[in-house]
């Protein structure tokens, strides 16, 4: 039976695309400094030593929660566990991709999850998404198609490996919506983080370890702080407002791609590129007007003043 939709305030829903702008910006700057890490000590024992801090720093802050507050229902006990499968498949995914193709092209590639999450949010949970939205996101989804131009040798078994981690961040967005209110944001994360850490660990022990420079363990250590802060904000967002709404804001990501991708990589975009970008960044301004419209006038209704 598919579930009902709860109603959001719009407020609710500004709080969850802030919430989702704020976490696309730390997940991109993280994703960068892996990609840098990754090449200089593998993949394995990056993300098992990004684990290994996020893990400890979410331990302390989860150490910290009275412990009624960690004895789950046996729902949200399923709930978690099928989030933190879809945590460790998009990550993996993402990240291995990411290592073999440019920056800002696996970080486009992401961007038709918001699309994904949309269908199956109109589906699966019956919240409505009219037809303005429904073109804005489409619109959007064409941009990225500009920028990853499938058929392009640029368009690798890399670039679906990225795009396999979308249906992965499709079950675990789902699945934190399906989390009790009650479950504390912070042992979701630490449940996600300490997974991570025990596959880069078994990874590990099949590539073997490498030791990292001065340089490499600064940028995994930071990593490790902005995926603690992400893997919060992420969780928060998904559990803030309607799921149609505040996914489009994961297209804000490119903004911070493209101009990542230029400052540490030296990926210069193609015009095609910057018009896909574009297309992406203004479909989530309109979402974001068309939302806030909406707002205040079924607001003013149900004040009972007339509309403007």
């Amino acid at each position: 039976m598919p579930q009902t939709a709860p109603v959001y305030t719009l407020a609710q829903n500004m709080r969850g695309a802030g919430l989702m702008v704020s976490c696309t910006g730390i997940f991109t700057l993280h994703d960068a400094l892996m990609k840098l890490v990754a090449a200089e000590i593998g993949l394995w024992e990056s993300i098992f030593l990004r684990g290994c801090i996020a893990s400890a720093l979410l331990a302390a802050f989860t150490a910290r929660l009275d412990r009624s507050r960690l004895a789950l229902a046996r729902a949200d006990r399923r709930a978690l566990a099928w989030r933190t499968v879809g945590e460790m498949g998009s990550t993996l995914m993402f990240l291995a991709a990411l290592s073999h193709i440019p920056f800002a092209n696996a970080t486009a590639i992401l961007q038709v999850a918001p699309l994904a999450m949309t269908l199956a949010a109109a589906l699966l949970l019956r919240e409505r998404v009219g037809w303005r939205r429904s073109l804005a996101i489409a619109v959007g989804f064409g941009g990225v198609m500009l920028i990853v131009r499938p058929g392009t040798e640029g368009f690798t078994a890399w670039s679906l490996s990225a795009l396999g981690a979308v249906g992965f961040l499709v079950m675990r967005d789902f699945s934190t919506r399906a989390l009790s209110p009650g479950v504390p944001s912070v042992l979701v994360a630490f449940v996600a983080a300490t997974s991570l850490t025990l596959a880069g660990a078994a990874g590990l022990a099949v590539t073997g370890w490498t030791m990292p420079s001065a340089t490499a363990a600064l940028q995994v250590g930071l990593a490790g702080l902005l995926v603690t802060a992400g893997y919060i904000l992420i969780t928060m967002a998904m559990r803030a407002g309607d799921m149609s709404f505040i996914a489009p804001f994961r297209y804000t990501a490119l903004v911070w791609a493209l101009g990542l991708g230029v400052l540490l990589f030296g990926d210069f975009p193609a015009p095609l590129t910057f018009a896909g970008a574009g297309l992406v960044v203004a479909t989530g301004i309109f979402t974001f007007l068309r939302e806030r419209a909406l707002g205040r006038r079924a607001e003013r209704a149900a004040a009972g003043t007339p509309p403007r």
